[in-house]
C-alpha cells in the first residue's frame, strides 16, 4: 500500500487526504486533526521513514518554512508535494501569469522563498489562488453580513474549488516535479462572486462601497492591492487537469 504523510491537515489537505484514502492510499498527518504531533520529532521521523509520498500544506512563518527547518533532511528520497500560493507572482495589473512568470515580486516574500526551496527539493509545487468550497465560500460571507462589494474597476483574481485542488494534487504524483498553477478557467472580480451568491440565495447584494469605507485589515487591503489572472494551461497539459468547477458559477451552484 502506498503511504502518504501530510504535514498540516487543513481545509485543502483534508480533502486531498480523503481522496487519497478513497484511491487506496494509507494516510497519516500532522495537525490538530492528524495522528502525528508535529513537535514529536521521533514520531514524525518514524512516519517519514514509512512514507512514500509527502505533502506539506504548512505555510511559512516569520522564520521561514517550519517543515523544512525541522525535517528537511529527512525528506530525501521521498516523492514530494507542496501547497503554495499564486501570491508569489505579486501584482500583474490584471495580466495573465503562468509558471514561467517571476516570483518574489509581491508581498509574500517568505512564501516565495518556501516555494523556491521546495522546488529545489524536486517537489511538485501547486500554486493556489483563492480557495473556496463547502463551508468556506461567498455564501458564508453573505449569511454573516461580512460580504462586501468594493468599487475597484478592473480588479480581478483567480480562484479554485477545494475539490479541484484535491484532483490536481492526486494527478500530480505521477507528473514530473515542478510548479503547477491549479486555478479555474474564469478569473473574476470579488463583486461578481458576491453578486452570484446573492442571486442564488434570493437576497439583495450589499451596496457598492469604496475600499476606504470598508475598513479592511492591512492583510485584506494587501489582497485587494494585487490584480492578476492565473493561467492553468500547464496543469491541463501535464496533469490532465480539468476543473470539475470551471467557474465560480458551477462551484457555487454545487453548494446550494
Amino acid at each position: 500500500m502506498t503511504r502518504l504523510l501530510i504535514f498540516g491537515l487543513g481545509y485543502s489537505a483534508k480533502r486531498i487526504g480523503d481522496l487519497a484514502v478513497s484511491a487506496g492510499l494509507s494516510v497519516r498527518a500532522t495537525g490538530s486533526d492528524g495522528d502525528v504531533a508535529f513537535g514529536d520529532a521521533d514520531a514524525v521521523l518514524a512516519a517519514l521513514r514509512e512514507a512514500d509520498l509527502v505533502l506539506s500544506s504548512v505555510p511559512p512563518g516569520d522564520e521561514g518554512d517550519p517543515v523544512l527547518a525541522r525535517y528537511g533532511k529527512a525528506l530525501a528520497g521521498k516523492r514530494l508535494a507542496y501547497l503554495s500560493s499564486t501570491g508569489v507572482y505579486g501584482d500583474t495589473g490584471g495580466a495573465w501569469v503562468d509558471e514561467s512568470a517571476p516570483v518574489a515580486t509581491g508581498r509574500r516574500t517568505k512564501r516565495a522563498e518556501a516555494d523556491s526551496q521546495w522546488l529545489a527539493l524536486h517537489a511538485r509545487v501547486f500554486r493556489l489562488p483563492g480557495i473556496y468550497g463547502p463551508g468556506r465560500s461567498a455564501f458564508e460571507r453573505v449569511a454573516s453580513g461580512k460580504a462586501h462589494r468594493i468599487d475597484l474597476p478592473g480588479q480581478v483574481f483567480s480562484r479554485v474549488h477545494v475539490e479541484d485542488i484535491a484532483q490536481g494534487v492526486m494527478a500530480g504524483w505521477q507528473a514530473l516535479p515542478g510548479a503547477y498553477n491549479l486555478a479555474d478557467d474564469l478569473p473574476a472580480s470579488q463583486n461578481a462572486v458576491i453578486e452570484e451568491a446573492c442571486r442564488l440565495l434570493g437576497v439583495e447584494p450589499p451596496p457598492l462601497v469604496s475600499l476606504e469605507e470598508v475598513g479592511l485589515s492591512p492583510m485584506a487591503r494587501g489582497f485587494y492591492a494585487e490584480n492578476r489572472r492565473v493561467a492553468n494551461g500547464k496543469a491541463r497539459r501535464v496533469l490532465g487537469f480539468r476543473p470539475l468547477y470551471p467557474t465560480y458559477r458551477e462551484g457555487l451552484r454545487s453548494m446550494l
